[in-house]
């Protein structure tokens, strides 16, 4: 495989990585809790979905990259020995990321596609009405699942460099 393909991969996938991850840590430590707090439930929606139209086509393409990228590198290590083929702590590593990688694109596509269509539905619902408890728990269980999605992809990048120190 020529050197400079390899570079080209890792640089892609580096990249991705530094997207998904930051955008999920500014999201979840910061603009979340700020905007929770300070806005309406209208503005709170009206907001996230802002956000939603920028950063759902960066976190999705992100994912993309990540999976094509990684399944290159993966295929070009030398300690790569075949599908399902775990006798070493690399293919461990590589197996359990994998693992936590589907699971981060499923939390992501619950996030995408059922908890914030539920929460503009709500807020559409009871608009007038203040903060009601269906709302506060919407609102509790979209920060756990962005806090979800951000330890995953913390527990990813541990996984790759125990990968990498194999």
């Amino acid at each position: 495989m020529p050197f400079w393909m390899l570079s080209l991969a890792y640089w892609l996938h580096m990249l991705a990585t530094l997207a998904w991850i930051g955008g999920l840590t500014t999201l979840a430590l910061f603009i979340l809790p700020i905007a929770r707090h300070l806005l309406t439930p209208g503005d709170y929606i009206n907001l996230m979905e802002k956000l939603q139209r920028r950063l759902n086509p960066l976190a999705w393409i992100s994912l993309a990259v990540l999976l094509a990228t990684g399944m290159f590198q993966m295929s070009a290590s030398p300690q790569y020995q075949g599908l399902l083929a775990i006798n070493n702590r690399w293919a461990a590593a590589i197996l359990i990321k994998h693992i936590l990688f589907l699971v981060m694109v499923g939390v992501s596509g619950y996030l995408t596609w059922w908890l914030m269509p539920e929460l503009r539905r709500t807020v559409m619902l009871q608009s007038g009405k203040g903060n009601q408890p269906d709302m506060a728990h919407l609102h509790r269980r979209e920060e756990w699942i962005i806090r979800l999605n951000l330890l995953l992809g913390i527990l990813i990048l541990g996984l790759t460099a125990l990968a990498r120190a194999s």
